[in-house]
């Protein structure tokens, strides 16, 4: 797997499927299927090849302040690991599973500011994955491939102020979409999103919708993201507060998810100054440090068959067999079509370290017992009893 790349899959490279010059996304790909066959990649010069036009950026969404993002507190580290720098690999697989059509999409970017032709003179690792997971066509999630990232790396102070600018690229991804739409009604979609970046030994975490992070420290699974469901008691507040209501575990009776992008033409849902369903993404932050091992992100249809434990111990052991971040999202892949997913599924890995993950000693705690005199006559006396 080579260490500089960036892979958008479900996206012809031939040229037919690129963004229009109106900012247009690109027409779905049909073919879908296992191993993301059909895959977007930047030119050499590390630009994409599109001619996609940028996009407005929205005064109100830029000036985000800090004090209005939702952040988790930071997973607990000790201040002697505080120097690990991340050796990132990256694999990714897709398939199309029982379903008739493919609308998952994955963004793999191990060196995001190489692959985005940016000028910039930080050698630390700065990386960025995502999963999109579309609903009602894929319009939405291909939108939101090629144009999250570039909002995130286009930000003047990026990669300062990361929380902020992963906040705003979201919010401002799903106005630009709204855009679109509004110049062609047949655009209108939606999708989750889960969007990873690894800057330095920095891992933030933006999830809107129920995709899934789960990253592994030592063979324990901590999940990085939460999966925004209508049934969620915050996210029934939130949407009763809004105006919406749950109906059968569903937002409004329409929607399965309480946070996605798109969506713009569900009556009730969303609008510009608010509503029930929001894309304003949920972010956590880690300081990553040689005990992690690797981050599994993933769209729901893995989830919905896997435990997070569960595919932390399942990826280590087949990582601990070949070492190869690519061949475990296909093993993950793989291991849910026999569980019987019933969703498409996609899924990345992404290893922090050169090495597969150690074996695990569980360290046997020394008992001392001790036996009272009176115990042992007791014993003795039961021994006697005994004898023939």
């Amino acid at each position: 797997m080579e260490r500089n790349k960036v892979i958008v899959d479900n996206v012809d490279d031939s040229g037919e499927n690129e963004c229009s010059g109106d900012g247009r996304p690109p027409v779905p790909n049909s073919r879908g299927g296992s191993g993301g066959a059909n895959r977007y990649c930047l030119s050499s010069a590390g630009t994409p090849t599109s001619g996609t036009r940028s996009l407005v950026r929205h005064p109100s969404l830029v000036n985000t302040r800090a004090s209005d993002i939702s952040i988790e507190p930071r997973l607990n580290r000790d201040d002697s690991d505080t120097e690990f720098i991340p050796l990132l690999r990256s694999g990714e697989w897709a398939d199309i599973g029982s379903r008739s059509s493919m609308e998952d999409v994955y963004v793999c970017a191990d060196n995001l500011i190489h692959e985005y032709g940016l000028n910039n003179s930080n050698e630390r690792p700065t990386a960025f994955y995502a999963v999109f997971d579309g609903h009602g066509g894929k319009h939405a999630a291909d939108f939101a491939c090629r144009h999250l990232p570039r909002f995130i790396v286009e930000e003047e102070n990026f990669p300062q102020e990361i929380e902020r600018i992963m906040l705003s690229a979201f919010l401002q991804t799903d106005t630009a979409f709204a855009e679109a739409c509004s110049r062609e009604a047949d655009l209108a979609s939606g999708t989750t999103a889960l969007a990873a970046v690894v800057i330095g030994s920095s891992l933030v975490v933006a999830n809107a919708g129920d995709c899934r992070a789960v990253l592994c420290q030592r063979g324990k699974a901590f999940e990085m993201s939460r999966d925004h469901k209508p049934s969620c008691l915050k996210e029934r507040k939130r949407i009763e507060a809004s105006g919406g209501y749950i109906y059968d575990g569903y937002l409004n009776g329409q929607l399965s998810v309480a946070r996605a992008l798109g969506d713009w033409h569900m009556e009730g849902l969303k609008y510009q100054d608010g509503g029930p369903l929001t894309a304003e993404p949920e972010l956590k932050t880690a300081q990553l440090t040689n005990k992690d091992e690797f981050l599994i992100i993933g769209c729901d249809g893995i989830w919905d068959v896997f435990t997070s434990q569960n595919a932390v111990d399942f990826a280590r052991r087949r990582l601990q067999e070949h070492n190869d971040p690519t061949m475990c999202s296909k093993d993950l892949v793989d291991e849910a079509l026999k569980r019987k997913s019933g969703d498409n599924l996609a899924v990345v890995v992404v290893c922090f370290q050169e090495q597969p993950p150690p074996n695990l000693v569980v360290p046997r705690g020394r008992v001392h017992r001790s036996v009272s005199a009176e115990g042992l006559r007791e014993l003795q006396s039961f021994l006697d009893s005994l004898e023939i």
